[in-house]
C-alpha cells in the first residue's frame, strides 16, 4: 500500500531511539500516523515541527498498519510561530483540536480552515467559528438556526447547554441563567468585541468539554485560556 499527499503536522513524538512517529492531517485522507525512520536526526528536526506542511509518501504491507512516512518540507511556519507567542498558542490550539478527529477519516473543511487560521492575520471570531464548525465535524454539531422553544428564527440570544440548541431573548427570559450566551457574529455577520469573543469561547468551550474532553479523562488545551485572554482583550 503506498499513497502521496500534502499534510499539516499536527504532532511528533519519540519512537526508539532514533525514530519517530508523526501526526498528520492530510488532504482526503483525514489524520494519518506514520514511523519516521531516523527522524530524531539534526537532518529531519527542523522539518519534523507541528505547523509545517510537509509532501508525505505513505507506505505499509497491509492498509491497517501504522506504516512509514517519507517526509518533504513544503512550507515552513515554525520558525515563525515560536518567534510570535501568541501565534505559537494559536498553532498548539489548532493540533490539539484536530487530534480530536477520528483517524483516516477526511475532514478537508476543518483542515482548510486550520490552513487559513495559521496564514492568515489573528482572528479570534475565526478562531470560534473553528471550534464550532470542529463540533459539528465530531458530530455534536450546536443548532444556531432557530428557536427551540418557539421555531423562532430572529433575536436568538442563548443557546440550551442540554439540547445545544439556540433560544430566542424572548423565550429565555424566564430561565436565561441557566443558558449560555450566544452572540451575534457567530450566527450573523458583523464585529466581534472583547465580549462577545469570550462568551464564543465559554460556549463552544462548555460543549468541547461536555462531549470530548470530560468523557475522554483529557485535560484542555492548556493554551486555550491564555489565548482566549489574549484574543478578548478590548
Amino acid at each position: 500500500m503506498e499513497w502521496t499527499g500534502e499534510g499539516l503536522l499536527i504532532g511528533v513524538r519519540r519512537h526508539g531511539e532514533t525514530s519517530v512517529i508523526a501526526e498528520a492531517m492530510v488532504a482526503g485522507r483525514g489524520r494519518y500516523l506514520g514511523l519516521v525512520r531516523g527522524g530524531r536526526s539534526t537532518k529531519l528536526a527542523a522539518t519534523l515541527q507541528p505547523g509545517n506542511t510537509v509532501q508525505l509518501t505513505w507506505r505499509a504491507r497491509i492498509e491497517d498498519h501504522l506504516g512509514t512516512f517519507t517526509v518533504e518540507l513544503l512550507q515552513a511556519r515554525a520558525a515563525a510561530l515560536i518567534a510570535d507567542r501568541t501565534r505559537l498558542y494559536l498553532s498548539q490550539l489548532l493540533c490539539d483540536h484536530l487530534r480530536l478527529l477520528p483517524e483516516r477519516d477526511p475532514h478537508d473543511r476543518m483542515l482548510a480552515l486550520a490552513l487559513n487560521l495559521l496564514d492568515g492575520p489573528m482572528d479570534g471570531a475565526a478562531l470560534a467559528r473553528f471550534e464550532l464548525t470542529l463540533l459539528d465535524e465530531l458530530g455534536f454539531g450546536l443548532d444556531l438556526t432557530s428557536c427551540a422553544a418557539t421555531g423562532a428564527t430572529t433575536d436568538l440570544a442563548y443557546v440550551s447547554p442540554r439540547s445545544g440548541r439556540a433560544v430566542s431573548r424572548t423565550a429565555a427570559e424566564p430561565y436565561k441563567e441557566k443558558l449560555l450566551p450566544l452572540p451575534t457574529f457567530l450566527t450573523a455577520r458583523g464585529n466581534a468585541s472583547p465580549e462577545a469573543l469570550h462568551a464564543a469561547f465559554r460556549l463552544t468551550g462548555y460543549f468541547l468539554n461536555e462531549h470530548f474532553w470530560s468523557p475522554r479523562r483529557l485535560d484542555h488545551p492548556p493554551t486555550r485560556d491564555a489565548l482566549v485572554e489574549i484574543l478578548s482583550r478590548g
